[in-house]
């Protein structure tokens, strides 16, 4: 593990409930907050697939609570934010990072198959943050949204996504302006291409990596440490008057207009 550039304790008392928490982005987000002091809970669709990630906080002195659910299942949601409440006492971060991708054209993409993406990414990010909406608000607690910059302009293969992601950007907007007045802050993370993840692995060819690489300003992939950066910036109190934002964390790729289809 790098050195972190934040304090240990920046995220100290905290709780945060984290969906998509056993591997990739939000799994590296899930770590870092233990890391810093929060408690965590983690959910994904099976229990199993959150065994190596809560091995590997507590061994490194961490809290973790596993938890399973599918956050299209709105009851499956609210038993894994009450177990999580019961368990920790409180719920005082949610990251939505449950997403579901894969390449595909569009006259190819089967209603079943955008219907599928769409239901995990922007009704699942809805699912979860109302569900934990009573907790939140006790603690005045904060949101953030794993999002994507897909949409921003267009991404050939990607429509799906593109228009999930679209759509958990509004969630993020409009919550943060109808709950800000309980506390709750509301912010998002669009990351560019992250190399350490098994997503860029499987949508990726290595033979276009160097393309790619040269077309992006800062002249480098992202790192999942890139976001989980960004994450703790976002919910700590160094961010306590952000609301409403989603932040890009992609080198500056996207204003070039550039696709990785």
């Amino acid at each position: 593990m790098d050195e972190s550039i934040f304090s240990k304790d920046i995220l100290q008392g905290k709780v945060a409930f984290v969906t998509g928490g056993g591997t990739g982005i939000t799994g590296g987000v899930a770590r870092a907050m233990a890391e810093h002091g929060a408690k965590v809970a983690i959910t994904s669709r099976k229990e199993e697939n959150l065994a190596a990630m809560k091995a590997m906080i507590e061994q490194q002195g961490g809290k973790c609570f596993a938890v399973a659910a599918d956050v299209r299942d709105y009851a499956a949601v609210e038993n894994a934010i009450a177990k999580t409440a019961e368990h920790f006492g409180k719920i005082d971060i949610v990251v939505n990072g449950a997403a579901g991708n894969f390449l595909c054209a569009a006259d190819q993409l089967s209603a079943n198959g955008f219907g599928t993406v769409v239901d995990i990414d922007t009704k699942g990010t809805f699912n979860v943050c109302r569900a934990a909406f009573e907790e939140l608000k006790k603690s005045q607690g904060q949101i953030l949204n794993i999002s994507a910059t897909l949409h921003y302009l267009a991404t050939p293969l990607q429509i799906h996504v593109s228009a999930a992601k679209a759509g958990v950007d509004a969630i993020t907007r409009n919550l943060s302006v109808e709950w800000g007045r309980h506390g709750i802050r509301v912010n998002g993370i669009a990351p560019g291409p992250i190399e350490d993840t098994e997503g860029m692995k499987r949508l990726l060819p290595e033979a276009l990596k160097d393309k790619i690489t040269k077309k992006i300003p800062l002249g480098r992939f992202g790192r999942i440490r890139d976001i989980e950066n960004a994450a703790l910036f976002l919910t700590s109190d160094a961010a306590s008057y952000v609301n409403g934002v989603t932040l890009v964390v992609d080198g500056g790729q996207w204003l070039l207009g550039t696709s990785l289809a």
